[in-house]
């Protein structure tokens, strides 16, 4: 039971304090068979016909409440994605915690209750972790570090090596929201509105695609978004990639707060989509299974890859075309 209001630096001195935060919030929440928090190290059972996947995601965003979501469901979905657009299953978390001196015990406690929660949902337990509290104004509130582990068959193989020209780009539902709904819950430029993060995990939109023979590659376009990836693309290919701007979907909500501020859609953060590359015969097919689930219903193609210099080029609603540069400065620091 934790009785303090805020966290204080003996709540990290390795004494009674810190481990009533362990015990009575940490462990409380994250209570699973395979989480034991008197060992410095976690079993893992795997699998001999599947390869394991490894990745690991430091977590800094700014507020670390935002509508639709939190620090604490961006780690878990975060690092669960990363695997999921690998082809991977997600097996298990690790979790550390660097909490800075004065977070209020109840803000702590509603992150890791929702934390928590995102794991359940997606079947992976958080099976170790550590804590760390750093003096005040050394952090910016929480900073949440997790490693995931997951399993992909053997036959499996994704890359980027794999992209052909001809092929079709999708995109799983409508981009940017994570991007606006942070930017607007920072309430600095005086703007209210209702958009929310896509934070989500994208497993079963992946595992809806993954056994198709003609699947090239797959990622979630977080920081940098769409055009990042796009790039990322060109760059190991040497093709172009063309998008479409009539086709990628884009709430008007977002679209309104990115034409008053400057921004553009195509660069910002997602939580919760699939950006895939799949052979053109197949295109329809994938987007037909991702719009069977409830987090795929506005997917589409996008775009596709083609013969020429390793450029990102956009065909716009207007009818002409505009390369869309590679990302150099950050729009939105501490997005995720």
């Amino acid at each position: 039971m934790i009785e303090d209001r805020y966290i204080t630096l003996a709540h990290g001195n390795g004494g009674r304090f810190m481990r009533e935060l362990i015990e009575g919030l940490f462990a409380k929440h994250l209570a699973n068979p395979a989480l034991d928090v008197r060992l410095d190290a976690a079993p893992l059972t795997l699998s001999s016909d599947r390869v394991p996947y490894i990745t690991t995601d430091g977590f800094t965003v700014q507020p670390l409440e935002f509508p639709g979501g939190d620090i604490g469901s961006l780690a878990v979905n975060g690092t669960v994605n990363d695997l999921a657009v690998s082809g991977a299953e997600p097996r298990y978390l690790t979790l550390s915690a660097i909490i800075e001196e004065g977070l209020e015990v109840a803000c702590l406690d509603r992150i890791i209750q929702s934390l928590a929660r995102a794991a359940r949902d997606a079947g992976v337990p958080v099976i170790a972790g550590d804590t760390k509290v750093v003096p005040r104004g050394q952090g910016g509130g929480l900073y949440l570090i997790t490693t995931g582990v997951g399993l992909r068959p053997r036959h499996r193989h994704l890359g980027m090596e794999c992209i052909r020209p001809g092929d079709a780009v999708l995109v799983s539902g409508p981009v940017g929201d994570h991007g606006i709904a942070v930017l607007l819950a920072r309430q600095e430029f005086d703007l209210r509105g209702d958009v929310r993060s896509d934070c989500a995990s994208v497993a079963p939109l992946a595992a809806a695609i993954a056994d198709m023979d003609g699947l090239r590659f797959m990622r979630d376009p977080t920081r940098g978004g769409l055009a990042t990836v796009a790039h990322e693309i060109a760059a190991a290919t040497g093709f172009d990639v063309r998008l479409i701007e009539a086709a990628t979907p884009v709430r008007d909500a977002v679209r309104s707060v990115c034409n008053m501020l400057g921004y553009d859609p195509y660069y910002l953060a997602c939580e919760g989509r699939v950006l895939a590359v799949v052979a053109p015969e197949l295109a329809e097919e994938a987007v037909a299974r991702w719009r069977e689930l409830p987090a795929g219903t506005e997917a589409k193609i996008i775009g596709r890859i083609c013969e020429g210099r390793g450029r990102v080029i956009l065909e716009t609603e207007l009818g002409g075309e505009r390369l869309l540069d590679e990302l150099e400065d950050d729009p939105l620091p501490r997005i995720c």
